[in-house]
């Protein structure tokens, strides 16, 4: 049985629209990824714990507050402080693209703003992630 790469859909902070959030999980879903949404209002320790619980090769968090300057790095720290070196972590929403380099000094691989089709963000994973 072929492995599939496993993948956390999160919704950090107190973002209440999650509807981004469950297009992609579902392009990813359909693209033959597993997918474990977390659901609304997560903390960062709720995330990075279901990230190992879960044993994820992606965690991709969506935000629209406009916290994700404290709330991707707090994530990706707490991942990393959890032992998973390899674990791709990703961001999307509404970011400012000035926004964009600072995230990816933090240690998120990637940012998709909207607009960006889904097939962008599974060929990103596949290309990223070896099982």
């Amino acid at each position: 049985m072929e492995k599939k790469i496993r993948v956390l859909v999160a919704k950090p902070g107190l973002d209440g629209h999650d509807r981004g959030a469950k297009v992609v999980a579902r392009a990813l879903r359909d693209a033959g990824f597993e997918v474990i949404y977390t659901g609304l209002r997560q903390t960062p320790e709720q995330i990075a714990e279901a990230a190992l619980q879960e044993d994820v090769n992606v965690v991709a968090m969506s935000i629209l507050s406009g916290a994700h300057g404290h709330l991707f790095p707090k994530v990706v720290n707490l991942v990393r402080e959890k032992g998973m070196d390899d674990v791709l972590i990703i961001g999307g929403g509404v970011i400012p693209d000035s926004d964009i380099p600072a995230l990816k000094e933090a240690g998120i691989a990637e940012v998709f703003t909207p607009g960006t089709p889904t097939t962008d963000v599974v060929k990103f994973i596949k290309e990223h992630v070896k099982l």
